[in-house]
């Protein structure tokens, strides 16, 4: 995961930047990449809209990928190649996905009996290092401003 882009400014500020994430869940630990919810069930007003925040990003994820997985067959197991070509793998069934698109248009079908990403056995390493703490804090305090809030957060939590 070192390997992604660098960091950038959230958009609509200036600083600071932030590097970009995967969104995981309670099975994995913080990582200055890997990003997950706040735990607890009394948690203050931002940090509940972070975790709504966060579940909706993940809750699209896993939608896309379900529609992918339903049309390209080849994702409903593992790909047991090298991580080079899995890229490979992944990025033609894009190309051909948008190829069907824009050929086709859109088809309801392509999103029905969609399945969510699987989930992982429980890790043992819970606790983040400070920066992914930081971050996370720097993006539950942006999801409060104008620049990073969006108009239904507050009546979704």
């Amino acid at each position: 995961m070192e390997q992604l882009s660098n960091e950038k400014c959230l958009p609509g500020t200036e600083s600071p930047k932030v590097p970009y994430i995967f969104i995981g869940d309670a099975a994995f630990g913080l990582h200055k990449h890997l990003l997950r919810h706040f735990g607890g069930a009394h948690l203050i007003v931002e940090k509940r809209i972070f975790n709504y925040r966060l579940c909706r990003a993940r809750r699209n994820v896993e939608c896309t990928f379900g529609i992918f997985s339903n049309k390209w067959r080849i994702f409903h197991r593992a790909l047991n190649v090298q991580p080079d070509f899995a890229v490979k793998i992944v990025k033609a069934c894009v190309v051909l996905h948008n190829f069907v698109r824009d050929r086709d248009g859109f088809i309801v079908d392509d999103t029905t009996s969609i399945t969510g990403l699987e989930d992982l056995p429980q890790d043992a390493n819970i606790r983040g290092g400070m920066t992914a703490n930081t971050i996370r804090n720097t993006l539950c305090k942006y999801f409060m401003t104008n620049a990073g809030s969006v108009p239904w957060q507050m009546s979704k939590i």
